[in-house]
């Protein structure tokens, strides 16, 4: 006989109320992954770096045309609320005061990697696929290789591309801005 655990599933509501009642604290680096709270990898200076870097040249280059929320969580469905590395989000007058955002509100969504490219690859960007998420992209900082997603359809990108250091990217909702990808890295 096989054992079989049972899991508690939890909503992003759920969540949230065990972070107001003081059972979660700000000081907890977790994210909701499809029901279950998953710790989040400890941030190396490799990866500190390499997120520093992009939200400065994504400032510098998009301005007030974008919000942009480095580490914050962003909520896909009742039961998903990631944090990824960078969202840059449609500005809204609030800054997402009254609520996270949801994919409508996305641009792109920015996950930099060291110790978690597999579970990125294959846990968040399936879940941003389901989610429709136009763009997302997969900074390999170990590699120095950008991972680009788009276009998701039934849940599952149908467009992905890996650049190097000597090739330059757009984003999909800028395409007149172009990035090297030698100034991420």
């Amino acid at each position: 006989m096989v054992l079989q655990l049972l899991r508690h599933q939890f909503t992003v509501k759920q969540f949230h109320q065990m972070a107001e009642s003081g059972i979660l604290s700000e000081n907890d680096r977790v994210e909701l992954i499809r029901g279950e709270m998953i710790d989040m990898s400890p941030i190396g200076t490799r990866h500190a770096g390499c997120v520093n870097r992009l939200v400065n040249l994504l400032i510098q280059l998009l301005g007030k045309e974008i919000i942009l929320a480095p580490q914050n969580p962003i909520e896909l469905d009742e039961t998903s609320e990631p944090q990824p590395d960078i969202a840059l989000l449609k500005p809204r007058p609030d800054f997402y005061r009254n609520s996270h955002p949801q994919p409508e509100d996305i641009f792109l969504l920015i996950e930099v990697a060291d110790t978690t490219v597999k579970y990125d690859r294959e846990v968040k960007i399936p879940l941003y696929a389901e989610a429709k998420i136009s763009e997302v992209w997969l900074v390999d900082v170990n590699q120095e290789i950008i991972e680009i997603y788009r276009n998701p359809l039934q849940g599952i990108y149908q467009d992905i591309q890996k650049l190097v250091k000597s090739q330059s990217l757009s984003i999909l909702a800028f395409p007149d801005v172009s990035i090297n990808v030698s100034e991420i890295f």
